[in-house]
């Protein structure tokens, strides 16, 4: 029995929503659980979909407080853009909506960014980049979140941006070989640009990265987006 809050971790990915519970110190209490993500990606149904995967990990235990990782810039709590969700995101209150739903004290953050609080070690530059449907980032410096850096909408090369190049549509259409190109590019480009202490690669597509990275370069496990979620509540005494 966990002596402390526990706080039920969701990650909303393009294909999956994902959660697990977690003790005060961040350590799983229980098996992760995944349903799919429901299409159209509409606000209702996503948090229709976040109150299912949660009555599905109240089997194993209570839960005191829940954090979400969302694949949009957020801000207080609010979408501000899901480029790759339903267009009915914008200004949406997903905390508050997740909250109303689930009765628990609630909160947001971007998905890259809490995969990247799973991530870091707290010391210097460290950027997390996630690969999946669409292409997230998170930047920390000595372990404190820059928020919303949308690394995916920058130009990366050919006049497209990092999304366009690296997205899953774009995998799908030029296939892994050319991919691969495109993210060893990328990675040099990302180094040259911020330099950081450790550039992690997470997300989906990130089990596609089968050659020698650079030092400081390495692929981190999709758990760390739900790990993360315990630092949301790290303020709390």
């Amino acid at each position: 029995m966990s002596k402390g809050p526990v706080t039920l971790s969701i990650d909303v990915g393009g294909s999956n929503i994902k959660a697990m519970p977690l003790d005060p110190k961040g350590k799983p209490l229980a098996e992760r659980i995944k349903l799919p993500t429901p299409r159209p990606a509409t606000p209702a149904a996503v948090v229709a979909a976040v109150a299912a995967v949660a009555a599905v990990a109240e089997k194993s235990g209570a839960f005191d407080r829940v954090s979400v990782g969302f694949p949009g810039v957020i801000r207080d709590g609010c979408v501000l853009t899901a480029v790759n969700f339903d267009g009915r995101w914008s200004g949406f209150d997903l905390q508050a909506a997740v909250q109303k739903k689930l009765k628990k004290p609630t909160r947001v953050l971007n998905d890259a960014d809490m995969q990247g609080y799973g991530a870091i070690h707290g010391i210097g530059v460290e950027l997390t980049v996630t690969l999946g449907t669409g292409v997230g980032s998170g930047l920390f410096v000595d372990g404190k979140l820059v928020p919303n850096l949308e690394l995916g909408h920058h130009a990366l090369r050919k006049g497209e941006t990092y999304e366009e190049q690296l997205g899953q549509k774009a995998l799908d259409r030029v296939g892994k070989r050319r991919w691969k190109k495109r993210v060893k590019l990328a990675i040099a480009q990302i180094e040259r640009a911020f330099w950081p202490r450790r550039l992690c690669l997470g997300g989906g597509n990130a089990r596609l990265i089968d050659w020698k990275l650079p030092a400081g370069v390495e692929v981190v496990p999709n758990e760390y987006g739900i790990l993360g979620g315990i630092a949301l509540w790290n303020d709390t005494k």
